[in-house]
Protein backbone atom coordinates (compact mmCIF):
# COMPACT_ATOMS: atom_id res chain seq x y z
CA UNK A 1 0.00 0.00 0.00
CA UNK A 2 1.28 3.56 -0.93
CA UNK A 3 2.69 5.95 2.06
CA UNK A 4 0.51 8.38 1.21
CA UNK A 5 -2.96 6.76 1.85
CA UNK A 6 -4.97 7.13 4.96
CA UNK A 7 -7.78 5.32 5.90
CA UNK A 8 -10.85 7.52 7.23
CA UNK A 9 -13.38 6.80 10.14
CA UNK A 10 -15.76 9.10 10.97
CA UNK A 11 -19.09 8.49 13.18
CA UNK A 12 -21.24 9.84 15.69
CA UNK A 13 -21.29 8.65 19.70
CA UNK A 14 -23.46 9.82 22.72
CA UNK A 15 -20.35 10.17 25.75
CA UNK A 16 -20.97 10.73 29.25
CA UNK A 17 -18.19 12.98 29.96
CA UNK A 18 -17.28 11.69 33.70
CA UNK A 19 -16.58 8.38 31.58
CA UNK A 20 -13.26 9.69 30.42
CA UNK A 21 -12.33 10.94 33.69
CA UNK A 22 -9.21 12.97 33.82
CA UNK A 23 -6.66 10.76 32.50
CA UNK A 24 -6.37 9.19 29.28
CA UNK A 25 -3.99 7.39 27.31
CA UNK A 26 -4.23 9.44 24.02
CA UNK A 27 -4.33 13.07 23.83
CA UNK A 28 -7.96 13.71 23.35
CA UNK A 29 -8.88 16.74 25.68
CA UNK A 30 -11.72 18.15 26.54
CA UNK A 31 -11.59 22.10 27.35
CA UNK A 32 -13.31 23.71 30.89
CA UNK A 33 -16.48 23.87 29.56
CA UNK A 34 -17.39 20.67 27.93
CA UNK A 35 -16.47 19.27 31.66
CA UNK A 36 -19.08 21.09 33.34
CA UNK A 37 -22.27 19.24 30.75
CA UNK A 38 -22.85 15.75 31.55
CA UNK A 39 -23.58 14.18 28.38
CA UNK A 40 -22.57 15.13 24.78
CA UNK A 41 -22.61 14.19 21.43
CA UNK A 42 -19.74 14.41 19.85
CA UNK A 43 -18.75 13.42 16.13
CA UNK A 44 -15.40 11.96 16.05
CA UNK A 45 -13.27 11.73 12.33
CA UNK A 46 -10.27 9.57 12.77
CA UNK A 47 -7.52 9.65 10.30
CA UNK A 48 -5.26 6.78 9.80
CA UNK A 49 -2.00 7.09 8.29
CA UNK A 50 -0.80 4.12 6.85
CA UNK A 51 3.61 3.71 6.76
CA UNK A 52 4.75 1.86 3.67
CA UNK A 53 7.89 0.96 5.82
CA UNK A 54 6.26 -0.27 8.45
CA UNK A 55 2.71 -0.33 10.94
CA UNK A 56 4.14 -0.63 14.11
CA UNK A 57 3.84 3.23 15.19
CA UNK A 58 0.82 4.24 13.86
CA UNK A 59 -0.95 7.49 15.37
CA UNK A 60 -4.44 8.60 14.84
CA UNK A 61 -5.57 12.05 14.59
CA UNK A 62 -8.70 13.24 15.53
CA UNK A 63 -11.01 16.60 14.49
CA UNK A 64 -13.92 16.30 16.63
CA UNK A 65 -16.82 18.33 16.16
CA UNK A 66 -19.96 18.39 18.74
CA UNK A 67 -23.00 19.40 20.28
CA UNK A 68 -25.15 19.03 22.87
CA UNK A 69 -28.23 20.13 24.60
CA UNK A 70 -26.37 22.78 26.06
CA UNK A 71 -24.98 24.31 23.33
CA UNK A 72 -21.37 25.37 23.28
CA UNK A 73 -19.05 25.97 20.64
CA UNK A 74 -16.81 23.15 19.35
CA UNK A 75 -14.01 25.39 19.96
CA UNK A 76 -14.02 23.70 23.41
CA UNK A 77 -12.82 20.17 22.47
CA UNK A 78 -9.33 19.82 21.16
CA UNK A 79 -7.84 17.63 18.56
CA UNK A 80 -4.76 14.78 19.53
CA UNK A 81 -3.73 11.63 18.48
CA UNK A 82 -2.76 8.03 20.47
CA UNK A 83 -0.50 5.20 19.28
CA UNK A 84 -2.97 2.19 18.03
CA UNK A 85 -1.96 -1.09 19.72
CA UNK A 86 -0.43 -3.99 16.93
CA UNK A 87 -0.60 -7.39 17.15
CA UNK A 88 3.51 -8.33 17.13
CA UNK A 89 2.39 -11.59 15.98
CA UNK A 90 0.46 -10.59 13.25
CA UNK A 91 2.99 -8.50 12.06
CA UNK A 92 5.46 -10.85 11.89
CA UNK A 93 3.68 -13.19 10.14
CA UNK A 94 2.57 -10.40 7.31
CA UNK A 95 5.83 -9.59 6.79
CA UNK A 96 7.62 -13.46 6.72
CA UNK A 97 4.91 -13.51 3.72
CA UNK A 98 5.72 -10.40 1.67
CA UNK A 99 9.36 -11.29 1.71
CA UNK A 100 8.74 -14.47 0.80
CA UNK A 101 9.12 -14.59 -2.64
CA UNK A 102 11.99 -12.57 -2.66
CA UNK A 103 13.93 -14.42 -0.38
CA UNK A 104 13.42 -17.46 -2.30
CA UNK A 105 14.35 -20.21 0.25
CA UNK A 106 17.45 -18.70 0.66
CA UNK A 107 19.47 -19.11 3.95
CA UNK A 108 19.46 -16.18 6.42
CA UNK A 109 23.08 -16.03 8.59
CA UNK A 110 22.69 -13.51 11.67
CA UNK A 111 25.95 -12.14 13.06
CA UNK A 112 26.63 -9.75 15.76
CA UNK A 113 28.88 -9.65 19.13
CA UNK A 114 28.22 -12.03 21.93
CA UNK A 115 24.72 -11.51 23.65
CA UNK A 116 23.19 -9.57 20.38
CA UNK A 117 20.52 -11.84 20.62
CA UNK A 118 21.20 -13.98 17.80
CA UNK A 119 19.71 -17.50 18.84
CA UNK A 120 16.61 -15.59 20.18
CA UNK A 121 16.05 -13.45 16.95
CA UNK A 122 16.76 -16.52 14.71
CA UNK A 123 14.45 -18.74 16.47
CA UNK A 124 11.62 -16.55 16.30
CA UNK A 125 12.55 -16.09 12.48
CA UNK A 126 13.29 -20.03 11.42
CA UNK A 127 9.71 -20.80 12.86
CA UNK A 128 7.87 -18.14 11.04
CA UNK A 129 9.72 -18.89 7.72
CA UNK A 130 8.82 -22.16 8.08
CA UNK A 131 12.72 -22.72 7.87
CA UNK A 132 15.31 -24.84 10.25
CA UNK A 133 17.37 -23.21 13.47
CA UNK A 134 21.01 -23.87 13.42
CA UNK A 135 23.37 -22.26 16.31
CA UNK A 136 26.66 -22.56 14.98
CA UNK A 137 28.67 -23.28 18.00
CA UNK A 138 26.42 -25.95 18.78
CA UNK A 139 27.39 -27.46 15.76
CA UNK A 140 31.24 -27.04 16.69
CA UNK A 141 30.70 -28.91 20.16
CA UNK A 142 29.08 -31.45 18.67
CA UNK A 143 31.75 -32.38 16.25
CA UNK A 144 34.20 -32.25 19.38
CA UNK A 145 32.56 -34.90 21.43
CA UNK A 146 30.11 -32.62 23.46
CA UNK A 147 32.62 -30.11 24.43
CA UNK A 148 31.42 -26.64 25.37
CA UNK A 149 33.02 -23.68 23.52
CA UNK A 150 34.43 -22.80 26.90
CA UNK A 151 35.96 -25.59 26.80
CA UNK A 152 37.73 -26.27 23.55
CA UNK A 153 38.78 -22.32 24.14
CA UNK A 154 40.79 -24.01 26.97
CA UNK A 155 41.74 -26.99 26.04
CA UNK A 156 42.56 -26.32 22.30
CA UNK A 157 42.85 -22.54 21.66
CA UNK A 158 40.92 -19.88 19.95
CA UNK A 159 42.51 -20.67 16.36
CA UNK A 160 41.11 -24.34 16.57
CA UNK A 161 38.13 -23.23 17.53
CA UNK A 162 37.81 -21.17 14.33
CA UNK A 163 38.91 -23.54 12.12
CA UNK A 164 35.99 -25.55 12.95
CA UNK A 165 33.81 -22.43 12.69
CA UNK A 166 35.03 -22.42 8.98
CA UNK A 167 34.07 -25.93 8.54
CA UNK A 168 30.41 -25.92 9.99
CA UNK A 169 30.06 -22.81 7.71
CA UNK A 170 31.48 -24.62 5.24
CA UNK A 171 28.84 -27.47 5.39
CA UNK A 172 26.19 -25.20 6.18
CA UNK A 173 26.82 -22.88 2.65
CA UNK A 174 25.45 -25.42 0.06
CA UNK A 175 21.79 -26.04 2.16
CA UNK A 176 18.73 -23.63 2.13
CA UNK A 177 15.74 -22.58 4.03
CA UNK A 178 18.02 -22.07 6.91
CA UNK A 179 18.48 -19.31 9.75
CA UNK A 180 22.09 -19.62 11.25
CA UNK A 181 23.09 -17.80 14.44
CA UNK A 182 26.77 -17.37 14.36
CA UNK A 183 29.70 -16.81 16.71
CA UNK A 184 30.80 -13.34 17.40
CA UNK A 185 34.21 -14.25 15.55
CA UNK A 186 32.94 -15.85 12.80
CA UNK A 187 32.76 -12.59 10.76
CA UNK A 188 36.38 -12.52 11.44
CA UNK A 189 37.67 -14.96 8.55
CA UNK A 190 37.13 -13.64 5.23
CA UNK A 191 36.07 -17.52 3.65
CA UNK A 192 33.45 -17.38 6.15
CA UNK A 193 31.83 -14.60 4.46
CA UNK A 194 31.98 -16.63 1.29
CA UNK A 195 30.39 -19.21 2.67
CA UNK A 196 27.46 -17.21 4.44
CA UNK A 197 26.70 -15.21 1.39
CA UNK A 198 27.63 -18.14 -1.09
CA UNK A 199 23.47 -18.68 -1.22
CA UNK A 200 22.73 -16.90 1.41
CA UNK A 201 21.55 -13.43 3.47
CA UNK A 202 23.91 -11.97 6.77
CA UNK A 203 21.89 -10.04 8.82
CA UNK A 204 24.46 -7.64 11.16
CA UNK A 205 21.97 -7.51 14.96
CA UNK A 206 24.03 -4.21 16.16
CA UNK A 207 23.40 -3.71 19.91
CA UNK A 208 24.32 -1.01 21.69
CA UNK A 209 27.64 -2.17 24.05
CA UNK A 210 26.16 -0.57 27.28
CA UNK A 211 23.34 -3.18 26.62
CA UNK A 212 25.19 -6.11 25.72
CA UNK A 213 27.18 -5.87 28.76
CA UNK A 214 23.79 -5.27 31.13
CA UNK A 215 22.98 -8.59 29.63
CA UNK A 216 26.27 -10.41 29.67
CA UNK A 217 26.58 -9.18 33.22
CA UNK A 218 23.28 -10.16 34.27
CA UNK A 219 23.98 -13.89 33.44
CA UNK A 220 27.34 -14.35 34.25
CA UNK A 221 30.52 -14.63 32.16
CA UNK A 222 31.58 -18.05 32.69
CA UNK A 223 30.31 -19.24 29.55
CA UNK A 224 31.88 -16.37 27.65
CA UNK A 225 35.58 -17.83 27.17
CA UNK A 226 36.57 -14.09 25.58
CA UNK A 227 35.33 -12.29 28.76
CA UNK A 228 35.96 -14.90 31.52
CA UNK A 229 39.18 -13.52 32.42
CA UNK A 230 39.01 -9.93 32.46
CA UNK A 231 39.28 -8.10 35.15
CA UNK A 232 36.50 -6.18 37.69
CA UNK A 233 32.58 -6.59 37.97
CA UNK A 234 31.06 -8.60 35.54
CA UNK A 235 29.21 -5.33 33.47
CA UNK A 236 33.06 -3.64 33.73
CA UNK A 237 35.24 -6.12 32.26
CA UNK A 238 32.06 -7.26 29.67
CA UNK A 239 31.85 -3.43 28.13
CA UNK A 240 36.01 -3.07 28.14
CA UNK A 241 35.86 -6.47 26.48
CA UNK A 242 32.84 -6.06 24.27
CA UNK A 243 34.24 -2.48 22.91
CA UNK A 244 37.83 -4.36 22.46
CA UNK A 245 36.17 -6.62 19.92
CA UNK A 246 33.64 -3.98 18.49
CA UNK A 247 36.68 -2.29 17.11
CA UNK A 248 38.52 -5.18 16.09
CA UNK A 249 35.71 -6.34 14.07
CA UNK A 250 33.28 -3.53 13.39
CA UNK A 251 34.22 -3.02 9.92
CA UNK A 252 33.54 -7.24 9.52
CA UNK A 253 29.95 -6.96 10.47
CA UNK A 254 29.32 -4.00 8.60
CA UNK A 255 30.01 -6.31 5.45
CA UNK A 256 26.59 -8.05 6.07
CA UNK A 257 24.16 -7.86 3.62
CA UNK A 258 21.48 -6.02 6.11
CA UNK A 259 21.57 -4.07 9.54
CA UNK A 260 19.83 -4.24 12.26
CA UNK A 261 20.13 -1.68 14.29
CA UNK A 262 18.20 -1.95 17.95
CA UNK A 263 18.75 2.19 18.52
CA UNK A 264 16.67 2.89 15.48
CA UNK A 265 14.00 0.08 16.39
CA UNK A 266 13.63 2.23 19.38
CA UNK A 267 13.60 5.59 17.84
CA UNK A 268 11.22 4.66 15.49
CA UNK A 269 8.93 2.71 18.04
CA UNK A 270 9.67 5.82 20.62
CA UNK A 271 11.08 3.78 23.34
CA UNK A 272 14.00 5.58 25.06
CA UNK A 273 16.08 2.28 26.33
CA UNK A 274 16.74 -0.63 23.94
CA UNK A 275 16.16 -3.28 26.41
CA UNK A 276 12.21 -2.56 26.25
CA UNK A 277 12.44 -3.92 22.62
CA UNK A 278 10.47 -7.41 21.92
CA UNK A 279 12.83 -10.23 20.55
CA UNK A 280 9.46 -9.96 18.12
CA UNK A 281 9.91 -6.19 16.83
CA UNK A 282 13.94 -6.81 16.41
CA UNK A 283 13.09 -9.99 14.22
CA UNK A 284 10.33 -7.86 12.23
CA UNK A 285 12.84 -5.27 11.66
CA UNK A 286 15.48 -8.17 10.44
CA UNK A 287 12.93 -9.19 7.77
CA UNK A 288 12.10 -5.56 6.71
CA UNK A 289 15.89 -5.02 6.61
CA UNK A 290 16.34 -7.96 4.60
CA UNK A 291 13.26 -7.58 2.25
CA UNK A 292 15.04 -3.99 1.45
CA UNK A 293 18.27 -5.38 0.06
CA UNK A 294 16.78 -8.13 -1.57
CA UNK A 295 14.30 -5.55 -3.51
CA UNK A 296 17.97 -3.76 -4.74
CA UNK A 297 19.57 -5.20 -7.73
CA UNK A 298 22.46 -6.44 -6.05
CA UNK A 299 20.52 -8.43 -3.79
CA UNK A 300 17.86 -10.09 -6.06
CA UNK A 301 20.73 -11.43 -8.35
CA UNK A 302 22.01 -13.05 -5.09
CA UNK A 303 18.64 -14.42 -4.60
CA UNK A 304 18.75 -16.12 -7.83
CA UNK A 305 15.34 -13.04 -9.01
Amino acid sequence: MEAGVARKLQYPTWIESESFGRKSTGSLRFGRRLWEDQKVRVVVSAHFPVQASSNRNRSVSFEVSCSSYKNFSASTLESGSFHAPYDETLTLKNKSQEIEPYLNGHSVYLVGLMGSGKTTVGKILSHVLSYSFIDSDTLIEQEVNGMSVAEIFKLHGENFFRKKESEVLQGLSSKKKLVVSTGGGAVVWDQNWNYMQKKGISVWLDVPLEALAQRIAAVGTHSRPLLHHEPGDPYTKALKRLSYLLEQRGKNYAKANARVSLEEIAGKLGYTDVSDLTPTEIAIEALEQIEGYLKKEGGMAIAGL
